[in-house]
């Protein structure tokens, strides 16, 4: 351990007088040695006095009032303490209720986004129960026309066109409402567009071609023989019943020898040479021109249809008898179709749909 200095001399200063703790009998002497009287003597040592008392009574008031102090000090600490206590008590309920009431706004979120889900059906539900009736007319009408639409590129015939403006316009006159006048007036000038248009009857002309599908089977042939009783026969001789009996025997031999060689005149040779088989082909080749010419009529393909009728009247004419019924009908029957068959687009209701749309907008 080290040692600590010795203290420095103090610097000189005013010599003091010495106190007497206990002024004795000595203090006069000394006094009357400084020159001063009794008198004055008595009224230091009392001055001195009072200022102890007064020091000795300040003191004891400040060691009171920092008694109290410290006690209020002491109670404010106790106060702070439990303050300190409770106030953590209360924080740790305040976070328990804050977590309890995050989970019940978690849940009344739910809920509400339920409702809100809830309500907006709901006002759907109420917008469509609250339509009027005009409205579901004008819906009804372009629904019905829209189908119909259908109906017919798929028939190619514009009576579903026909029928499904025949009936919105009955049902128009049926509501009577003067905002619906548009639409009736549209609905007319179709409707005479549609009967103006030019189109392929396509129901009748595809009737017309399975009959001759169902006639290819019976046509004859160009080099079969006809039958009794035929055009082609050459007239036979007739023989009188009371003709004796070997001319009646006599008329029935060349009857049958007439029949047993049969002289004709074919324009076309390949008709003359085609064997039963090949018979067979033709037909079915004929057939086949038939149903192609049905495809192109529904596949809308006119000129393709066109091509392939043509044909099919070229072997008709080549191979078969035109002096048949069958071979005659089954003409006719081609050209009708040929008649029939005309390039025509399917009419379109763009004033309907323009008036419908106009209705729909309440305008």
């Amino acid at each position: 351990m080290t040692q600590a200095p010795a203290p420095e001399p103090s610097s000189p200063a005013a010599p003091v007088p010495p106190v007497a703790a206990n002024p004795g009998p000595a203090a006069p002497e000394a006094a009357a040695r400084a020159g001063m009287s009794p008198g004055a003597v008595r009224i230091v040592l009392w001055s001195l006095a009072a200022v102890a008392a007064a020091a000795l009574i300040a003191s004891l008031m400040l060691w009171q009032k920092l008694s109290t102090i410290q006690e209020q000090l002491a109670r404010q600490s106790a106060d702070a303490g439990a303050s300190a206590v409770e106030a953590r008590a209360l924080a740790r309920d305040a976070q328990d209720q804050a977590r309890e009431t995050a989970a019940r706004v978690a849940v009344a979120e739910t809920r509400l986004s339920e409702v809100a889900l809830q309500r907006s059906q709901l006002e759907e539900l109420m917008q469509s129960l609250s339509r009027s009736r005009d409205e579901n007319l004008v819906v009804d009408i372009e629904s019905a026309l829209r189908l119909a639409q259908q109906q017919a590129q798929l028939t190619g015939s514009v009576e579903p066109l026909l029928a499904a403006l025949r009936t919105a316009d009955q049902r128009i006159a049926r509501a009577a409402q003067p905002r619906l006048a548009p639409l009736q007036r549209a609905i007319a000038r179709d409707v005479e567009r549609i009967r103006a248009a030019t189109v392929t009857d396509l129901p009748g002309l595809l009737l017309r071609l399975d009959d001759l599908n169902r006639l290819a089977d019976d046509l004859p042939l160009l080099n079969a023989p006809p039958p009794l009783g035929s055009t082609r026969h050459a007239p036979a001789e007739a023989v009188p019943a009371d003709a004796p009996w070997w001319q009646r025997v006599l008329g029935a031999t060349r009857d049958e020898a007439r029949r047993l060689v049969r002289v004709s005149r074919i324009e076309q040779p390949e008709a003359a040479l085609l064997s039963p088989d090949q018979a067979f082909f033709l037909r079915e080749n004929f057939k086949l021109r038939l149903l192609n010419v049905r495809l192109g009529v529904l596949a809308r393909q006119v000129d393709s249809s066109r091509n392939e009728l043509t044909a099919a009247t070229q072997l008709l004419h080549r191979y078969f008898d035109p002096t048949s019924r069958r071979t005659q009908n089954a003409a006719g029957l081609l050209q009708q179709v040929q008649q029939q068959l005309r390039s025509g687009e399917l009419p379109q209701l763009e004033e309907t749909f323009g008036a419908l749309a106009t209705a729909a907008a309440g305008r």
